[in-house]
């Protein structure tokens, strides 16, 4: 197999030949078909230090693909079927930024029928990045503000938001509204004190928090830097996590049209270094940058 690997004082990923990884009872085998960019790749690529990452990695979250192998206790996929999921260790030696990938069956699931492997490779970060996000703001609902709402964790953080019964306020940088799919309104400046909840995915931090009432609440997306608590708000942070029950669920919403799949580009993998370049340098509203094996 070959994977695209971090070393420590190297600030250029390299493909790198490895020997196959070990696959283990609960786990499954998948050829990659393709795996989604981030700027956290490129983040750690520069800098393993930052966040106390070994000395040699792989990169790469979400995938899609063909399962090739089964572990011997795993029973809910075969070979052939077509999945897409999300590594969740960025300490692995090799993760999906790679011609294979080897994750427990737990975080894959199936990519449903209408739904390319391409379209199904974007989705599993940004949706369950959502997802989970939501899922800390508690049953209670309100009006919600969502930062960077036209980015592409922004997309799905709409679309569910609205579903879980919310009034869904939509901040996007001027002439890009058009972008703010199904919001109920989209805003350029933050009310202050206006809202009951504030997803921050854009990571205003104090400006965000801002815009929350007092005893209201506010999701973050990056840990560690969250705003300090205030006004009697509750600051929580979310930690994606692969789940692959819920990434089910989250793929048929991509399939069927409710939550549009932007994808800004696709590059081979044996350019990979030269598309984390671009990637990185591109608006977040273009869509997800696909490495393809």
């Amino acid at each position: 197999m070959y994977a695209l690997i971090s070393r420590a004082g190297d600030p250029t990923p390299r493909l790198e030949e490895l020997p196959a990884q070990t696959l283990g009872p609960d786990d499954i085998r998948v050829e990659v078909a393709a795996a989604g960019f981030t700027l956290f790749d490129a983040f750690v690529a520069s800098d393993h230090a930052a966040i106390s990452l070994p000395d040699v990695i792989g990169l790469g979250f979400d995938f899609s693909g063909v399962v090739t192998e089964v572990g011997e206790a795993v029973s809910g996929f075969a070979v052939g079927d077509r999945v897409a999921g999300l590594h969740g260790n960025p300490a692995a030696g090799a993760r999906a930024h790679a011609t294979e990938v080897v994750v427990p069956a737990s975080a894959a699931a199936a990519v449903p029928d209408g739904l390319t492997l391409e379209s199904a490779a974007a989705a599993p970060l940004n949706a369950l990045t959502a997802r989970q996000a939501l899922d800390l703001l508690g049953t209670e609902r309100g009006s919600l503000l969502v930062t960077g709402a036209a980015g592409g964790v922004g997309l799905w953080a709409l679309a569910l938001a609205k579903a879980d019964g919310w009034t869904v306020d939509a901040l996007v940088r001027p002439g890009t509204e058009h972008l703010a799919t199904g919001a109920d309104r989209a805003v350029t400046e933050i009310e202050p004190h206006a809202h009951d909840a504030v997803l921050d995915l854009a990571a205003l931090n104090d400006p965000a928090l801002a815009g929350v009432r007092d005893g209201g609440r506010y999701v973050s997306v990056k840990p560690g830097r969250a705003p300090t608590a205030e006004r009697g708000i509750k600051v929580s942070t979310a930690l994606n996590q692969p789940d692959g029950a819920v990434l089910a669920d989250l793929l048929r919403l991509a399939a069927d049209g409710t939550v549009p799949t932007r994808i800004a580009a696709t590059r081979p993998l044996s350019k990979a270094a030269e598309a984390y370049q671009e990637a990185e340098a591109a608006p977040g509203s273009d869509g997800r940058w696909l490495l393809i094996p």
